[in-house]
């Protein structure tokens, strides 16, 4: 995809279920919530649905959700692999779907119980090491998690820029006060100080407590459809005007080591150029911003794999959060993102996106005209770039 297809498509409805730790109910009831809900604020019908979008790890299967809803026919159906970095690439698959003729109005959804899901092995599914070689390098040393992998990459970081500690606090910190002024984010009536940050509990060095996204149990459902049609429907379109994916040479899933650099972000760093280039403008054009921040090294890392700022120079930028507060020169996660709103694979942070560009949001940023959204790092990831309409 290309300039051809910029602002051909809009996302016309956002749904959700509440971001809970114990949802009482099943991933599917959650799924079905979501996307009913997104069908309600698009003004559609259910029957209007062809085209569904959602990740492999969903269990949540497309053909019960079919079934569920009544709806008719499904001309394109797809799921996108990598946990969080399939969040953005499910509105790339429905951009192509529909800009093909495959497909007229698709639904894109994750649903998850991460935090009341039966307890399984997961990241330690001893069945993973034969299938995934790499596994088989890192689980015996003890990188057995998310927050382990993503650890070493941060001690690179680190080391190779002169960080020093509690520089990645701001990141949390205005998260968090994001988070406060939404109702719908679990940490809404819980702050955060610089304090309770820096005694906060060290999960894996250098990573502290609150350096870490939450485990949520929700859905999010996104409808995209045409931007022709997108201009008679209930909601203020935001159109697309730019998305991509990005997976590069010498990757793994979180554990890239043997990269010549892992201070830096490489798939970030190649949709980055298609995504700026497909939207044309610049990051100078971008006036809020969602990270996926399921840690808080990854903005500074993402700030200069986007061309924000140059390598090494991310840290600088959060300094004091001033930047990046809803008045600063690039306000971020405006509704709390991943550590303090909810963790849903991301999807949430393109709902935040779509919100910013209609002048819903809880932390609405004056006059917006592009808003960007990320998606998981240290996979093969993706991203996003929506216009007001």
């Amino acid at each position: 995809m290309g300039t051809a297809v910029r602002e051909k498509t809009a996302i016309v409805g956002i749904g959700a279920t509440e971001f809970s730790q114990n949802c009482g109910r099943s991933e599917l009831r959650m799924a079905l919530e979501a996307i009913l809900d997104a069908v309600e604020d698009a003004g559609i019908k259910v029957e209007d649905i062809d085209g569904m979008v959602n990740y492999t790890l969903d269990t949540a299967d497309q053909i019960e959700v079919v079934r569920s809803l009544g709806i008719p026919n499904l001309s394109f159906f797809n799921k996108v692999p990598y946990g969080g970095g399939a969040s953005c690439g499910t509105i790339a698959q429905a951009v192509a779907a529909i800009e093909a003729g495959l497909a007229t109005t698709v639904v894109c959804y994750r649903s998850i119980r991460d935090a009341s899901g039966p307890v399984t092995y997961g990241d330690f599914e001893p069945t993973r090491v034969a299938g995934d070689t790499y596994m088989g390098m890192y689980h015996p040393y003890g990188l057995l998690t998310p927050v382990a992998w993503v650890a070493m990459f941060a001690q690179r970081y680190i080391h190779k820029y002169g960080v020093k500690d509690g520089q990645f606090a701001p990141v949390s910190l205005v998260n968090r006060e994001n988070a406060n002024r939404n109702p719908n984010a679990i940490f809404h009536n819980r702050t955060l100080s610089l304090e309770e940050y820096n005694n906060s509990p060290i999960n894996v060095a250098p990573l502290r407590r609150h350096d870490c996204c939450l485990s949520t149990d929700g859905a999010v459902a996104i409808i995209v459809t045409t931007a022709d049609r997108a201009r008679h429907l209930k909601q203020k379109p935001a159109y697309i005007s730019g998305v991509a994916q990005g997976m590069s040479t010498n990757g793994e899933v979180m554990t890239s080591y043997t990269r010549e650099d892992i201070a830096t972000l490489p798939e970030v760093e190649e949709y980055g150029k298609k995504l700026f280039e497909m939207a044309r403008i610049t990051p100078k054009d971008i006036n809020v911003a969602q990270f996926y921040d399921a840690f808080s090294p990854l903005v500074p890392l993402q700030l200069e794999a986007l061309g924000f700022v140059g390598r090494g120079e991310g840290v600088d930028y959060i300094e004091g959060g001033h930047r990046i507060r809803r008045d600063g020169e690039l306000p971020i996660n405006t509704s709390g993102g991943l550590m303090s709103e909810g963790y849903i694979h991301g999807m949430n942070l393109i709902a935040e996106g779509v919100r910013q560009v209609r002048g819903t949001s809880t932390t609405q940023i004056d006059d917006v005209e592009y808003s960007l959204v990320t998606g998981g790092l240290g996979v093969p990831s993706s991203g996003l770039i929506l216009r007001r309409g």
